[in-house]
């Protein structure tokens, strides 16, 4: 243990740390787990008040592993990364099946349930049981990038031996759940990616990046995301006051969704009749002459991590019931509102309403 180090950390978290949230100080295995699932890629603000909506609708695991797919997955909307979402139901019917709906009370073990990684295992471990394993995460990170100056890249091989060693030789053993919130709280408020309060910082007069001026610069990716562009068309099909709707498959964001008719452009293309007629005559073999085109909305965008995608909504009014949709499922205005959407289709819908 590195006893400047994580001493400073255990009396910061001791006088100055204020943080509120309401998992912190958490024991039950199963709240500690909700509320990492739902933190993965999503900031504690905008997680917050998901957490508090499943404790209140779920408040233990055999209510969550019973519940129907789309009434939870309605609940988890807008949070993003759906697949966080069915990881959340296979396991807790998992746990409720295999372990009687007892958490495992061991880092192995807990790395064994689906969507559950290092990071969350050893939350999970050291926060409930108070065993001695370091979490490491962005905030982590960071923090030891700066404090140590260090400037191997975090997402090489390289990197992650040097941090998760540093991680553990830091922890404190007998503290492990009080010393793994401290330090991601510190990462959170204090040692923050910008603007970081350094002026106030119980850690800068034996902080390596302070005393080289290399705050601003660390820590250091190797790897630059390259951002893929896609293009939505959601053809809103409407017959009789009712609107087609279909459950996206699998192998794409949001998988278990409900959606409009989709067509995927590699670019924004006119909607003209010439576009009309290739989607509605050539894909699903609707005469254009039994349809009335009454609206195409404004362009929506949506920001994903790896992803910058562009929506446009079109609305197709039909006299009759196409063959190609004979099968399908026709949902009133109204009743839209059962089905989970991603978020930017909610907020489409949001605007028709207001």
């Amino acid at each position: 243990m590195n006893t400047i180090f994580t001493d400073l950390l255990l009396k910061w978290d001791k006088k100055s740390n204020h943080r509120p949230m309401p998992w912190k100080g958490e024991k039950d295995p199963y709240k500690i787990w909700l509320s990492e699932i739902i933190l993965q890629q999503t900031r504690v603000e905008q997680g917050w008040s998901y957490y508090e909506k499943f404790i209140s609708t779920y408040p233990n695991i055999h209510l969550l592993a019973k519940a129907k797919e789309n009434e939870v997955f309605k609940l988890w909307e807008g949070l993003g990364y759906y697949n966080r979402c069915r990881n959340l139901l296979f396991t807790a019917k998992h746990i409720v099946t295999t372990f009687n709906g007892i958490f495992p009370s061991n880092y192995e073990d807990l790395l064994k349930l689906k969507g559950v990684g290092p990071y969350t295992a050893a939350a999970i471990a050291s926060f409930a049981f108070n065993l001695p394993h370091a979490v490491v995460d962005g905030n982590v990170f960071r923090v030891f990038a700066r404090y140590y100056g260090i400037h191997t890249p975090t997402d090489t091989k390289e990197g992650l031996t040097i941090f998760n060693k540093i991680a553990s030789e830091n922890l404190a053993f007998k503290k492990a759940g009080i010393y793994n919130q401290a330090l991601m709280d510190f990462g959170a408020t204090v040692c923050k990616p910008m603007s970081p309060l350094c002026g106030d910082c119980v850690m800068q007069n034996t902080c390596a990046a302070f005393a080289q001026k290399t705050v601003g610069q660390l820590p250091i990716k190797e790897k630059v995301i390259q951002k893929k562009k896609r293009y939505f068309d959601y053809f809103l099909f409407k017959l009789n006051g009712k609107f087609w709707i279909q459950k996206r498959g699998p192998g794409d964001i949001w998988a278990g969704l409900y959606q409009f008719y989709l067509v995927e452009n590699d670019k924004l293309v006119i909607a003209d009749n010439a576009y009309f007629q290739q989607v509605l005559k050539d894909q699903l073999l609707i005469d254009l002459k039994e349809v009335k085109i009454t609206n195409e909305s404004k362009i929506y965008q949506q920001q994903l991590t790896h992803q910058l995608l562009t929506f446009r909504f079109l609305t197709i009014e039909l006299k009759k019931m196409p063959k190609t949709f004979e099968k399908g499922e026709w949902v009133s205005i109204k009743n839209l509102e059962k089905f989970a959407f991603p978020k930017t289709i909610n907020s489409f819908l949001t605007d028709q309403n207001n």
